[in-house]
């Protein structure tokens, strides 16, 4: 890596928690009812929207009637966003003429939108119309990630509280987090995207004649605006095939710079939120610690990686110095694609398959290791911090039983009921995950959209499905995922890796909200605020990760990387 590289990764990563440490403070004061700088501008219209949806601000709910609601306005989207689709033909602003897609790609991806997952199985400039990408895709790109801010508030609050049988007001918390953090932070982010060169138009198209004196057709759009939402929310699921990976997205390094701070920066924030909401920022910095050793040790193995040249060029005597070359953006250097592919696999985003196609395979075995997690490093936005609540709560619980006292996670009491949901909780993702994936081995369509065969094909199928239920949305270019089996199979993933993942979470929030006051750590106990937690939570992630999957690993990435490293792949 060279010096400019990694100044550009520590730049990035400087500016990131610059922002996240008051952006943090912000969120807790909106989320907590009180008066912000925005409040004299949005207060109105947050007012009005509850006027019009006939919603009391002041009535919370239980945790069962915040899930309900959850569950209601997901199935309302997933029907809006089907039809959108379906009747794409009809609709106005398709000055292509695309027709409707056909049900199984309009069902997988209606499910990918709603839940965060964006996973894009289509050609978006040669598949949906503007009417589609803007009322459809980037609406629920706003909607999915205030929902999941409000699923994770719903958690912070159960923490919070005491002796409380209420969790908070779902209704409420999604429009505070559209109105006062995703639309402003979008809109900003939009206006730099569009300065920096992403088109902003209603224009199908535009000819060029390129040097070589032949005609081309470049595809235009409304790109800036949800390729802003698409960053700020970790959604991914970009305007182009090619995601962050295609010019117009991403023009420059100036606009990779944004474009990774976008992915990273509410993630960190909403921890740092966390810590001011339970009023104690001496827990949210031992989160915030323990998220980025994951991310760091990440980058810095994807860092090394790439640059070091294909073993088997370097046996033909190419000089390997300047790393792994083949299908890298070079607009970027070296640095810049690996902190891209760290944090689009840490936070959830899946902005870009191509740089996961170019990567090598030790990087392809990274970005699976942190979807395996659960997209915890830093996490996606909402998703990201009560998953890693879940393995904390499974950390303290075993910290407990080690030390012979009563299990507690920030004051709080941990029971059996507690533990049932946590364990039920973290063990959907491997059932799918492992179970559809090795479907897919039996099935010969699934077998024959592989851009390869052997470790390599098992790993696409591998990471197709991790990258389903981890709400992320990337995958293998080499995979040909637009098939009836992938797009069904992949829908199912993804709804089950959002719904059955985190209603077990919400009930535990309603658990947790009804005990008793919050006390101090009792003698004996681990302090959940200090190092040695830390490295027992960090510990606790990587086994219960490779515990789950390690067989699938071996058979997948990691013999893949092998053979890559013996001179058997380029």
């Amino acid at each position: 890596m060279t010096l400019f590289g990694a100044l550009e990764i520590l730049v990035t990563l400087a500016l990131v928690v610059a922002a996240a440490v008051p952006l943090g403070a912000f969120m807790a004061a909106v989320f907590e009812g009180r008066r912000n700088f925005l409040s004299p501008l949005l207060q109105p219209v947050e007012r009005a929207f509850y006027r019009i949806a006939a919603v009391n601000p002041d009535e919370e709910q239980t945790w069962l009637a915040y899930t309900l609601c959850m569950a209601l306005f997901a199935g309302l989207c997933f029907l809006a966003l089907y039809a959108i689709l379906r009747l794409q033909g009809v609709l106005p602003l398709n000055p292509q003429g695309f027709p409707g897609t056909p049900p199984a790609l309009s069902f997988n991806i209606a499910i990918s939108f709603i839940t965060n997952a964006n996973w894009q199985s289509y050609g978006g400039e040669t598949t949906l119309s503007h009417f589609s990408q803007m009322a459809g895709l980037t609406a629920q790109n706003f909607l999915d990630s205030a929902v999941a801010i409000g699923m994770a508030l719903a958690l912070i609050r159960a923490f919070a509280r005491s002796e409380s049988p209420t969790v908070g007001n779902f209704w409420v918390d999604v429009t505070r987090a559209t109105l006062y953090v995703l639309l402003p932070l979008s809109a900003i982010a939009a206006l730099i995207f569009l300065a920096l060169g992403a088109p902003q138009t209603l224009q199908a198209s535009v000819d060029a004649t390129t040097l070589e004196g032949a005609k081309q057709t470049l595809a235009l759009g409304p790109v800036a605006s949800q390729e802003a939402i698409k960053l700020i929310g970790d959604n991914g699921g970009g305007f182009f095939n090619a995601n962050s990976a295609h010019p117009f997205e991403n023009a420059n390094a100036i606009a990779n710079v944004l474009q990774n701070w976008c992915q990273l920066v509410l993630p960190v924030a909403l921890v740092f939120a966390f810590g001011r909401m339970i009023g104690d920022r001496g827990q949210a910095r031992a989160l915030f610690a323990a998220i980025s050793v994951l991310f760091l040790a990440g980058l810095l193995v994807i860092c090394l990686a790439e640059g070091r040249g294909p073993p088997a060029l370097a046996a033909l005597g190419v000089d390997p110095s300047q790393g792994v070359m083949e299908g890298k953006d070079l607009r970027f250097g070296q640095a810049g694609a690996a902190l891209f592919l760290d944090a689009t696999t840490g936070t959830g985003t899946g902005a870009s398959n191509a740089v996961l196609e170019s990567a090598s395979p030790l990087s392809g075995l990274i970005a699976m290791f942190n979807l395996m997690m659960g997209c915890i490093s830093p996490g996606g936005v909402g998703t990201g911090l009560y998953s890693i609540l879940m393995l904390a709560l499974v950390a303290a619980f075993l910290a407990g039983l080690m030390v012979g006292r009563a299990p507690e996670l920030y004051g709080k009491k941990i029971d059996v009921r507690e533990m049932q949901f946590a364990i039920l909780s973290l063990l959907v993702a491997p059932l799918f995950l492992l179970g559809f994936a090795g479907a897919s081995v039996l099935i010969k369509d699934a077998l024959d959209s592989r851009g390869a065969e052997g470790a390599h094909g098992l790993t696409e199928l591998l990471y197709a499905y991790a990258s389903s239920v981890a709400d992320n949305g990337s995958s293998f270019a080499g995979l040909n995922a637009s098939t009836d089996w992938f797009n069904v199979t992949t829908g199912l993933a993804m709804l089950f890796g959002r719904l059955a993942h985190v209603i077990p979470i919400l009930a535990i929030a309603g658990s947790l909200s009804a005990k008793r006051k919050r006390t101090e750590p009792s003698v004996g106990a681990l302090p959940t605020d200090g190092a040695l937690f830390v490295a027992f939570l960090l510990g606790v992630v990587v086994l219960f990760t490779l515990l789950q999957y390690l067989p699938a690993l071996a058979l997948g990435p990691i013999a893949d990387h092998l053979l890559y490293a013996r001179g058997g792949a380029v």
